[in-house]
């Protein structure tokens, strides 16, 4: 008993350690502006009147010693928010129970609402953290080259397919599903939805429609699922994308211009080939250079990881220079230029690559969902309880019916049959995130009055599938059985014996002249 007792309060020591940390931070980064913003004035203000009127100009006491917040204020409020994101993950890690009851991103979201609160009681106003442009730009890539570099190749060409109806034909099901039984809901309430257009409930049904690539992978890494199911969702959360872009700008320009021609119809579907194809290729483009750079690096091994980094976020910044889809940039560059650097870096600069992506992109996951937290207590938000729960009803419905019609049609042509319980967890598994609040945030406030209605209906679907769907998701996989990823490697004598098959398969479809996946992916 008195040694269970010690390791107990072994435990809470260093817990409680963390948490004063913790508070320290908050309070250093809550109060330490407005304790220097008085003394900041009024340095300033001395130092015009001396620039002026130097003849009353009076020697400081200690000349070298002063108080400028405003010189390093930007690098340092940073700092602040990415040491408190390490500390929280890291105090999430030190309390096993709490890990595997609550999602990760619950409780980051939980502490984002209560840092929000905190500054907002100390300061009376919370910086724009989760500011559209630094969001897009800044935190979103990190995560985005991870999973592209490190995509599991072989399942994700078998699947294409697969992938590919949920991606783009589930994405346009549930976009106008939503936005056209939305705008049927408003018309017949007796309130002021009724004033509510066709156009701009179309705009909110795509924003809302996509699955977030940021809240699966933060959700599925935990319960770890098979790998089939993982890259089916997955890889549907990152390849629709295309369809987000394309329909959110249409229906953005749609709504300001208040018409809509057979034209535009079909220049719209013009654009989703060219954001999707143009993303790839600009994506493609930086692979292969960067496959080229590394065949040079032989005398300078220290900025081998370099060349990785640059030229995917050169690929992404390429891409949104087009109003292309820089995900699909940024997953193209990462799976391109992977084989080809592997195999000309040194070892250590491969290491260096792995953790640093890794390290970065968790850090961005981590302030996402506390940013998220913080700009819901900032938000001006406009609560309608009709809009909202059918928001919240109507999203759950087009995500079970595109699922299960797609699957059906899909069905007819896998060779593994995606069974019940894999629609169940494909379906279950649509969460929302980041995405589509910035995408809501964008909107200008001036041709869209309705703005904060929206801002409103997206975090509330956002609170539910990452709370509700992300927290129940993991007992109803032990629930019904799911199978479970496996952690062993495959042997040597397994690796052989797969790609003898490949090959072998891939030498039948040329002899039959029946060009099939095998083909294509030998091929690529």
């Amino acid at each position: 008993m008195p040694s269970r007792t010690g390791a107990g309060s072994g435990r809470s020591l260093p817990e409680f350690g963390l948490l004063l940390l913790v508070i320290f931070v908050l309070l250093e980064g809550s109060l330490l502006p407005l304790g220097v913003a008085s003394s900041t004035s009024k340095s300033c203000e001395e130092g015009k009147q001396g620039h002026t009127k130097r003849h009353n100009f009076t020697k400081k006491a200690f000349p070298v010693l002063g108080v400028d917040y405003g010189h390093i204020k930007n690098p340092f409020e940073i700092s602040l928010w990415v040491l408190l994101a390490c500390l929280m993950k890291l105090g999430f890690h030190l309390i096993p129970r709490l890990s595997s009851i609550v999602p990760e991103s619950c409780l980051l979201i939980v502490v984002g609402l209560l840092v929000g609160g905190l500054i907002k009681l100390a300061r009376e106003e919370v910086p724009p953290v989760l500011d559209s442009k630094f969001f897009f730009l800044y935190l979103l890539p990190p995560i985005i080259l991870d999973a592209g570099y490190f995509l599991p190749i072989r399942p994700f060409m078998e699947n294409l397919g697969t992938i590919l109806m949920f991606a783009v034909i589930g994405t346009l099901w549930n976009a106008f599903f939503i936005g056209g039984l939305l705008y049927g809901i408003c018309q017949i309430s007796n309130s002021d939805l009724t004033a509510i257009g066709i156009l701009p409930c179309l705009l909110f049904g795509s924003i809302i429609s996509a699955v977030d690539p940021v809240a699966v992978l933060a959700v599925f890494e935990e319960i770890h699922i098979n790998e089939l199911l993982h890259i089916l969702v997955f890889g549907e959360s990152l390849l629709n994308d295309a369809v987000t872009v394309v329909l959110y700008h249409l229906f953005e320009e749609f709504s300001v211009d208040g018409s809509v021609t057979v034209l535009d119809g079909i220049l719209g579907v013009i654009s989703f080939f060219v954001v999707a194809l143009g993303g790839v290729l600009f994506g493609a483009m930086y692979g292969f250079l960067a496959a080229l750079t590394s065949r040079f690096t032989s005398h300078t091994r220290v900025i081998e990881p370099l060349f990785a980094f640059l030229y995917s976020y050169m690929a992404y910044l390429s891409a949104e220079v087009f109003h292309l889809s820089g995900i699909m940039a940024l997953i193209a560059c990462g799976a391109v230029m992977r084989p080809y650097i592997e195999a000309n870096i040194s070892h250590k600069s491969h290491t260096t690559i792995k953790y640093f992506l890794k390290m970065l992109s968790s850090v961005s996951e981590t302030l996402i969902f506390i940013f998220l937290g913080v700009a819901t207590v900032d938000g001006r938000h406009s609560w309608n309880w009709i809009f909202v729960t059918m928001s919240v009803v109507l999203c759950l419905v087009a995500r079970v019916i595109g699922v299960v019609g797609l699957t059906f049609i899909i069905n007819k042509f896998r060779i593994v049959k995606l069974t019940t319980k894999d629609q169940f967890i494909i379906a279950y598994g649509g969460l929302r995130g980041a995405i589509a609040f910035s995408l809501g945030f964008l909107l200008d406030e001036d041709h869209f009055l309705m703005r904060d209605m929206f801002l409103t209906a997206i975090i509330t679907v956002i609170f539910f599938t990452v709370f509700v769907q992300g927290m129940t998701i993991k007992p109803l996989v032990e629930l019904l059985a799911v199978k479970k990823k496996q952690e062993a490697k495959r042997s040597i004598n397994e690796e052989i014996h797969t790609q003898f098959l490949d090959h072998l398969l891939t030498g039948i479809e040329d002899i039959c002249g029946h060009y099939g996946h095998h083909h294509w992916k030998d091929k690529l």
